[in-house]
């Protein structure tokens, strides 16, 4: 299994639209960024687990998590002229960009905040924390995984 931290800016699609679509099921849509694609398309499988992080907000803070549930396949919205993902260089005969399915498994009641996150050492390798790391979707280790879970579980 393999875990991941994935960013969405709170009014373009924060937790809250998850929690209420059908099944707490929906595409995770519009990554375009290369490096984030690749991480989709070639690495991410069914049943990996996802950290789902809200960015570019006042308190930029993980807020749940996900399970991914379809493995990826083609990022349709790129085909879409009324989308703000529309790309005119994809097409359905050559993708350019991808998207998978993923589902809420909980949205957590007390979010960690970025700020919290850089205090411990033991996330000091975190991608997410590194100097100039803009990337919407990446990687975590399973250590990591398993510390910032039981961070959420500790009392505030």
């Amino acid at each position: 299994m393999n875990y991941w931290l994935m960013k969405s800016e709170p009014n373009t699609y924060g937790i809250d639209k998850l929690y209420a679509a059908l099944k707490k099921t929906d595409h995770w849509e519009g990554v375009r960024n290369y490096q984030a694609r690749n991480f989709m398309r070639d690495q991410m499988k069914r049943g990996d687990k996802a950290f789902f992080y809200h960015s570019n907000c006042d308190l930029p803070s993980i807020v749940g998590t996900m399970e991914i549930v379809q493995e990826s396949h083609a990022d349709f919205t790129a085909w879409d002229l009324n989308s703000k993902y529309y790309d005119p260089k994809s097409s359905p005969e050559n993708p350019r960009w991808f998207m998978v399915k993923v589902r809420l498994l909980e949205k957590w009641k007390h979010p960690i905040a970025l700020h919290t996150l850089k205090q411990y050492r033991e996330l000091q390798n975190m991608i997410l924390l590194k100097p100039g790391n803009r990337l919407s979707v990446m990687p975590i280790t399973a250590t990591e995984w398993d510390f910032i879970n039981k961070l959420q579980l500790k009392p505030t």
